[in-house]
């Protein structure tokens, strides 16, 4: 993305390619911006490579060339377009049916007044010219404005077009020959516009937009100009652009095939619609919830310039989908994007609004929010549109591991979104959804108890497939067919195949062990979405003034001590509170073992560590395989509990005291849990590069500059005392500039 206002020939899509040729469609005195750069430099070097073609008469030319998208206009046939009556009208009364199409989110009638078609700002982003085209048109019907292809260009010899000028039909002057024409004048000198450029080959991006207009608005003279009267139907479906300005498009319309992949339970919109197809393609709604959540989504961007969201239409127009996310999560997942769930118990339990939510583990331990979602039904389509709106928010960058529900459908959008991603179910879902199919059975007590030591206590995978096999033929459940698919599965759901997928804390691999859900308390299956709206912003301030309390604790209060091992001192320095009390429950356990060397390979040594497990005096004792390297030092045991919790077991601390090891090695203290690392909740959304033009870019780059200083202003009483003094000193700089215009 370019930070400057004009056309650069070394924007990065144009900058190695010299087979590039620019069209200006029309003469106008602002046509010259579009070949300045800010370097001189690279504007000399590269002249050379640019044909530039201007022709105020191209209005001569076949109008078969000129297509609904008007990838070619002039300025001379928009002007006669103002003046002539209807003659291209659809048939039908298409204006009409557009303007209802457009204003029903969510079925209800016109009088909703909702705004489809958000401004566009620099950074968004289409699959395709003809979405950009079709947005920016549809844009400037809404508000009363109609559309011209100010330039283009395209590839030398080829017909591949690299990018275009849309702007205001209402840009220019006429020329001095023009001028003696009787036609009304429509010019105005509107400066109104946006800027394509198409990147990576197959996504367009705004790099440029102005919105502001020197001239009123006429709805009725925009509908009969030519840009408008060309939307035929086809035009009509949404393709509503993604808000972020740094990788991969949202498809945002859809196709009227509806995806056969549920997970079969999904919710039905109970409206006047009959037909089946149309009710699952829609979100349900009451009356006035959809103004609602697009009044909350405008409120919540007044306060948060970063809030992101994404509406999804369907064919009709109706509300499908949503995704949100404000700015904080979006910080946040740059510090804990390494593990995510993917939380949908208000879709498999039913509940009246169908939420989503992408929850990560933060440095206490605590559940994070990282993005929420409306869905309309379960499908692989509209799974992949929401993971894909939530990553293009994120710059691109997929987590490590995420964990879901069971669901065919959800497995095939994680393996089409995140293919690089580690893909877990939720262990304590499985486990409770084979107990709940298997209730009827006899001696269902003993089998509770096998399944929980079968799958909770192997270590091994030949231990976990052998007792798999004794339980189903002791308790005669071979023939159940979603068992064995479950089976199937299982390198997804069982510890023993995980052990070298990092969870961080969420795989609840531990008997009694579940994953909380984050709306836990404040969303059942009777809460509408208003309630749920109303109490959203409660939720997160309680949550982050918790996660505020446990900072200050753990950088301000010292924890007790329980033994005299240098390694509990060592990480009671470093890590935060909860986290270290989890770590001192393993180093206060590491003198009742028994240690064993069964096994040397050079600086390889393999050990058995001896558990008794238990309170009773006959416990059962259970051996524990432990690899250490003294080249590393490294240390692997087979608990995996690094892995499965992010710190060191018991077994793996006791082998490295065996063997003189007097600190933790560096690469197992985690700065995800340390509470020195500083954690600044303020996302960076790319380069310096600001639009001096541009109002909207000063506003953010200011407010994201500002909050760093608040975010660092909150660390001490000294930080905040030195960040308050900054702000005095920079307000009373900005007022005396104010001063000298006056």
């Amino acid at each position: 993305m370019t930070g400057d206002s004009t056309f650069s020939p070394s924007d990065e899509a144009m900058s190695s390619d010299p087979n590039i040729e620019i069209t200006i469609e029309e003469g106008s005195q602002n046509s010259e911006h579009l070949l300045e750069d800010e370097g001189n430099d690279l504007e000399n070097e590269c002249e050379h490579l640019f044909d530039i073609e201007g022709d105020d008469h191209e209005h001569d030319r076949d109008d078969k060339r000129e297509h609904f998208f008007d990838i070619e206009s002039n300025d001379q046939e928009n002007d006669k377009d103002d003046t002539i009556d209807p003659l291209f009208d659809i048939e039908g009364d298409f204006h009409e049916e557009r303007k209802d199409d457009t204003s029903l989110i969510d079925g209800q009638s016109a009088s909703s007044q909702i705004k489809i078609y958000p401004p566009p700002v620099v950074g968004l982003e289409f699959e395709s010219y003809d979405d950009a085209y079709n947005y920016y048109n549809c844009y400037a019907k809404e508000l009363g404005f109609a559309i011209r292809v100010k330039s283009s260009w395209t590839k030398r010899n080829s017909k591949e077009k690299r990018g275009a000028v849309l702007c205001c039909n209402c840009e220019g002057f006429k020329t001095v020959k023009e001028a003696n024409s009787r036609r009304k004048e429509t010019r105005t000198g509107c400066l109104a516009m946006i800027r394509l450029r198409l990147v990576e080959s197959n996504r367009w991006r705004v790099d440029e937009v102005k919105l502001e207009h020197n001239h009123s608005f006429d709805p009725e003279r925009a509908q009969n100009s030519k840009s408008h009267k060309r939307m035929d139907v086809g035009s009509k479906r949404k393709v509503e652009p993604t808000l972020d300005v740094e990788v991969r498009t949202i498809k945002l319309y859809r196709t009227p095939a509806v995806d056969g992949v549920t997970c079969g339970s999904s919710n039905f919109y109970n409206g006047e619609i009959s037909d089946q197809i149309d009710q699952s393609r829609r979100l349900k709604l009451k009356n006035g919830d959809a103004q609602f959540i697009y009044n909350f989504f405008c409120q919540a961007q007044l306060t948060d310039p970063n809030f992101f969201y994404v509406m999804d239409l369907n064919d009709e127009g109706h509300l499908r989908n949503v995704f949100w996310i404000d700015s904080r999560s979006r910080a946040a997942y740059g510090y804990f994007s390494d593990v995510v769930a993917f939380d949908a118990t208000c879709l498999s339990n039913s509940f009246e609004i169908p939420l989503v939510a992408f929850v990560g583990i933060n440095h206490h331990g605590q559940n994070v929010l990282l993005g929420c979602g409306l869905l309309a039904d379960e499908t692989l389509e509209t799974y992949v549109w929401l993971f894909r709106a939530w990553l293009t928010c994120l710059s691109g960058r997929p987590p490590q591991t995420i964990i879901t529900n069971q669901c065919k459908a959800l497995q095939s959008a994680i393996s089409e979104v995140f293919p690089r991603a580690h893909h877990r179910v939720c262990l304590s879902n499985v486990v409770k959804s084979i107990l709940e199919s298997l209730r009827a059975l006899q001696e269902y007590e003993a089998f509770q108890m096998a399944l929980v030591r079968t799958v909770y206590d192997s270590l091994k995978v030949d231990e976990f497939e052998m007792a798999w096999e004794d339980m189903i033929q002791h308790f005669g459940i071979r023939d159940y067919d979603w068992l064995r698919v479950l089976y199937e599965d299982r390198e997804r759901w069982a510890p023993v195949y995980s052990k070298d997928t990092f969870f961080a804390g969420m795989s609840n691999f531990q008997k009694g062990e579940s994953m909380s859900f984050f709306f836990d308390s404040y969303v059942n299956e009777q809460t509408s979405l208003k309630d749920f709206f109303e109490s959203y912003n409660i939720v997160l301030e309680k949550k982050r003034h918790k996660e505020a309390l446990d900072d200050f604790e753990s950088r301000d209060l010292s924890p007790f001590l329980k033994t005299r091992c240098y390694y509990e001192l060592q990480l009671s320095q470093l890590y935060t509170k909860d986290i270290f009390q989890k770590f001192q429950d393993e180093i206060v356990m590491m003198p009742c073992f028994n240690i064993t060397q069964v096994q040397t390979n050079g600086s390889i040594a393999t050990y058995m560590v001896n558990e008794r497990e238990g309170e009773e005096l006959l416990r059962d004792v259970r051996n524990y395989e432990v690899v250490y390297d003294k080249a590393g030092p490294e240390v692997r045991c087979i608990c995996s509990c690094f892995n499965f919790r992010g710190y060191l077991c018991r077994h793996a601390l006791c082998i490295l005291n065996y063997n003189g090891v007097e600190e933790i090695p560096f690469q197992y203290i985690l700065s995800r849990w340390r509470k020195d690392f500083k954690r600044l909740y303020v996302p960076d959304l790319g380069s310096n590069n600001v639009d001096i033009t541009n109002p909207v870019q000063w506003f953010d780059h200011l407010y994201r500059r500002a909050m760093q200083v608040v975010e660092e202003g909150m660390i001490s009483q000294d930080h905040y005392m030195v960040a308050w003094q900054a702000f005095k000193e920079s307000l009373n700089k900005v007022r005396l500039v104010s001063d000298k215009h006056v």
